[in-house]
């Protein structure tokens, strides 16, 4: 019994003994930057004659407040005349993927957007790229993996040697569908299957809208297959495969900017975010018998 909730409550230990064991290694860096780096005037000067951004996106995806809140601060400033976004992810949740799709989409009808894989764009990071006016794919990426999967574990058998069972009142029908203490009952699995078909089919129209691509022939560029940057280009996920060094200049012509000045990143807040991102990177992977998409 004890080893079952040591077993149960071992991602919430390990996030306290990371906590623990690096607490001591970002007080340092912190207090390193603030001694090294006085950033703040060079970034606001910086600012003011900025007329390029690039915004990353890397990792899961899951919460995205921060991604959304960069784009919209690029379709605001009156400045900022074109934006590059680079992306290196293998997707994460329906919703914020979404999220992200249409707020490219939004911000692409004020200023051109340009997105560059400069690694893997994969299911939700290639659904938040699709709006993109152009999509350029480092030579090495990994591009594609249009599809959704919702995923639970079948721990019956496990609680029956422990000695664990459940109890449960409910109203509704469905109200357990999902649930990792039993197998799914036929019924349950057929109405999840029916939202992962929706949202299927919700991802290759967007896409085939978005790409001019012909959903009827769905199977040749999505069917959750991943494709090499020159595959995907042939299919059409894709519009060069090039470096990065392509897509700042793509970007610069169709911005019509003449003298590109690229809006610098607040060293200290890239190195925060990168931090949080591997946290919840690892949760994610603690968590991954539960239920996800993409």
């Amino acid at each position: 019994m004890f080893n079952f909730f040591r077993t149960l409550f071992s991602p919430i230990i390990a996030i306290l003994d990371f906590i623990t064991k690096y607490f001591k290694t970002i007080v340092f860096l912190t207090i390193m930057y603030f001694i090294v780096f006085d950033s703040n005037e060079n970034l606001k000067e910086n600012t003011s004659l900025a007329n390029l951004q690039k915004i990353e996106l890397s990792g899961p995806i899951l919460d995205v407040k921060k991604t959304l809140e960069d784009i919209e601060k690029a379709r605001t400033t009156k400045n900022i005349k074109g934006v590059l976004f680079v992306v290196d992810s293998p997707g994460g949740a329906v919703a914020p993927s979404v999220e992200l799709a249409y707020a490219i989409k939004e911000l692409k009808q004020i200023k051109p957007v340009v997105v560059y894989a400069s690694g893997v764009i994969a299911s939700g990071s290639y659904y938040a790229s699709i709006w993109a006016d152009k999509i350029i794919a480092n030579p090495g990426s990994i591009v594609g993996s249009i599809g959704v999967i919702m995923q639970g574990v079948n721990a019956e058998e496990l609680m029956e040697k422990i000695g664990v069972s459940t109890q449960t009142v409910k109203a509704g029908k469905f109200k357990e569908s999902g649930t990792p203490t039993r197998k799914w009952f036929d019924y349950e699995e057929k109405q999840l299957q029916a939202v992962i078909d929706d949202t299927y089919n919700m991802f290759i129209t967007d896409v085939s809208n978005a790409r001019n691509l012909d959903v009827k022939n769905h199977t040749i560029f999505a069917d959750a297959k991943i494709f090499t940057s020159k595959q995907a280009k042939e299919v059409g996920l894709v519009d060069e495969v090039a470096t990065i060094f392509y897509a700042q200049n793509l970007l610069k012509d169709l911005a019509k900017v003449e003298n590109p000045v690229w809006q610098k990143e607040d060293k200290f807040e890239k190195f925060m975010d990168k931090l949080v991102s591997e946290s919840v990177s690892q949760v994610t992977m603690m968590f991954g018998n539960s239920l996800k998409a993409y």
